[in-house]
């Protein structure tokens, strides 16, 4: 789209990737300005015409081909004015393209700390607002260098040829609006500035209420939610229209301040027309004279009003600006061949705290299956961020020999594959979601992930649209279809944190056989707390009072009270009644829940071969 080697964070920068653009606003808009003089000279003459008919000096011949002339004029002048606005408008355009792109490949190099320090709701008001309110305020710099600074310098010129002595006192007046509009930069630049934060607390409360909707009604905070929503949109309003009032309301300020001097062109021009003043004027003289300087005064109250749109785009430039920094465009560098990941000594701790766990030392190898396990906010999710180079790790942690951070930095072949908590879909299809651009038949991953028969019975399989967040698919749905997706693309290293959580316990032991023959070349990381997730893993690391031990579960049983007290308890909670009778006791709600999990029918219901609806809840469950 443009050099890549210029500045993106200097605004000279735009103007010069598009001076092809420019080169043509500016050739129209000399032609287009410099024809603007011709009005008033042709509205003078038709005056004079008409006074010249009236006394017989003329006839209605001659005022009809002066008419047809200034047709033919303004006609010419006018498609300059269209070409101009034409190339204007894709400069603009193109300028917040371009400022969008930079916006866009610069956030995407941050890590996910940096963007949730910013917020979802701001980041969105810069990279659209801001970046428009930059584009538009360069347009109407543009714009107005021609429609106002030629323009005006054409008049200007005019009115001195006809009588410099009065042009002196009459050109007294504009420059005052232009002061005014100086000492209104303050106001305008604060109250803009506020506006632009009003608005980006709005996009946040906005988001929240879209996300966390269901959540605020089944707790009764919906009317709580409701209220503080309406403060931060009360306060856009105001801040907004605060931002807007100055800059508009005092445009005809500027004018009247600007069109004072009409009085001296009445009173000075007219004793020029009766022969009493310093040049002799006929009508026509007077006329142009006067329809010069009237669209000088407008002009200039344009002039002023533009200095408050450029302050208004400057606020906007001066929020955008960090992020408009020069990145480098990684190219498609494939993934990286299979290799062990050794950590020695491997240890973090947030800066002025404790450390969250040191001393894991480990190698993994190839088809391994590695489990991570440990108390509550113990670390085993910090761990595994840490693979994604977001954290910076004390110790060594190495991949096929080289330090990991190395080995995955951007540019170089991609190492690792991660799944969090939640499951991050988009509104497409099942199948858009998994292949994400690559090639290849996504129905292996769904076998392995125990979801291929839901979706074939879905009304389009796996071209079903799944909505925003994957809204239409239950929570195991969405797990599972998320782990399809980073099986289905096969990175050296996965790191798999509590996976299976929303789904049952059968599915879940299916899900485990299949894992390894899914990944059979990659280092597989498991992060979970239910510890029958690692009775055939080759090693689980247990994370406890910030202290790794590394061994296998079954040592790990031996060995670890804790850990066999925390087994043993979760076995017992798992353990089904021996003395139930199926054929007479009905299932209990978290069993139909996970019959229908598994694709199953619930009693008294029928399946309808589609993807399970957000909307409809039977017992707090969906169904």
């Amino acid at each position: 789209m443009s050099d890549r080697h210029a500045d993106p964070s200097r605004i000279s920068t735009y103007f010069i990737h598009q001076k092809n653009n420019l080169i043509i606003v500016t050739v129209t808009g000399i032609l287009y300005n410099l024809g603007m003089i011709a009005g008033p000279w042709f509205e003078g003459q038709l005056a004079q015409y008409f006074a010249d008919i009236l006394a017989g000096r003329r006839t209605p011949a001659d005022m009809i081909r002066l008419a047809i002339t200034y047709v033919l004029v303004i006609a010419f002048v006018q498609g300059m004015r269209c070409l101009k606005r034409l190339y204007v408008r894709k400069f603009a355009n193109r300028v917040g393209l371009e400022m969008k792109d930079t916006l866009y490949r610069s956030l995407v190099h941050r890590s996910r700390r940096e963007l949730q320090q910013e917020g979802v709701g701001a980041l969105m008001t810069r990279a659209i607002t801001d970046a428009d309110a930059c584009a538009e305020g360069m347009r109407k710099f543009t714009t107005e260098i021609f429609d106002t600074g030629v323009a005006m310098a054409a008049y200007i010129v005019m009115l001195f040829v006809y009588d410099v002595r009065l042009s002196l006192i009459v050109l007294l007046f504009p420059p005052i609006a232009y002061v005014i509009a100086e000492k209104m930069k303050t106001v305008v630049t604060r109250a803009t500035a506020a506006s632009r934060e009003s608005a980006g607390r709005l996009n946040d409360a906005t988001l929240d209420r879209v996300q966390n909707a269901l959540l605020y009604r089944i707790f009764g905070n919906e009317t709580q939610q409701n209220l503080s929503y309406e403060e931060r949109l009360t306060d856009y309003e105001k801040t907004s229209i605060r931002a807007n009032i100055w800059e508009n309301t005092m445009q005809p300020l500027y004018q009247v301040v600007a069109m004072t001097s009409t009085i001296f062109i009445l009173w000075l021009g007219g004793r020029n027309v009766i022969g009493a003043g310093w040049r002799v004027w006929n009508i026509a003289a007077f006329s142009t004279y006067l329809s010069c300087f009237t669209k000088l005064a407008v002009k200039s109250s344009h002039a002023a009003k533009l200095f408050n749109a450029v302050q208004k785009a400057r606020v906007s430039w001066q929020r955008i600006r960090p992020f408009m920094t020069e990145t480098t465009e990684y190219p498609e560098s494939g993934i990286a061949a299979p290799a062990a990941v050794t950590a020695e000594n491997l240890s973090f701790a947030y800066p002025g705290s404790a450390p969250v766990f040191s001393g894991l030392s480990f190698t993994a190898e190839p088809g391994q299956l590695i489990g991570i396990t440990g108390e509550v906010a113990s670390g085993k999710s910090t761990l595994g961020r840490i693979f994604l180079c977001e954290y910076p790790w004390q110790g060594s942690l190495r991949f096929g020999g080289q330090d990991y951070a190395e080995a995955a930095a951007p540019g170089r072949p991609a190492v690792t594959g991660y799944l969090g908590h939640q499951p991050e879909l988009f509104a497409g299809t099942i199948e858009e979601n998994i292949r994400l651009g690559r090639d290849g038949d996504v129905r292996p991953m769904l076998r392995t992930v125990c979801i291929e028969k839901e979706v074939r019975e879905f009304e389009d399989g796996v071209r079903t649209p799944i909505g925003e967040g994957g809204v239409r698919l239950s929570g195991g749905q969405q797990a599972r279809i998320a782990l399809a997706r980073t099986l289905f693309h096969p990175y050296p290293v996965l790191i798999l944190d509590d996976p299976l959580a929303a789904v049952d316990r059968e599915t879940e032991q299916q899900i485990l056989q299949n894992l390894r023959a899914a990944a059979p070349e990659s280092v597989i990381f498991l992060i979970s707390h239910r510890l029958e997730e690692f009775t055939h893993s080759d090693q689980v690391i247990w994370i406890e009072g910030g202290t790794c031990t590394v061994s296998t579960h079954s040592a790990l049983l031996a060995d670890h009270p804790s850990y066999r007290k925390l087994y043993q308890l979760q076995c017992a909670e798992n353990q089904e009644p021996q003395d139930r009778n199926p054929a007479k006791e009905p299932l209990s709600h978290e069993e139909n829940a996970g019959k229908l999990e598994r694709g199953g029918a619930a009693p008294h219901q029928k399946r309808s071969g589609q993807p399970e609806q957000s909307g409809k809840r039977r017992g707090g469950e969906r169904i």
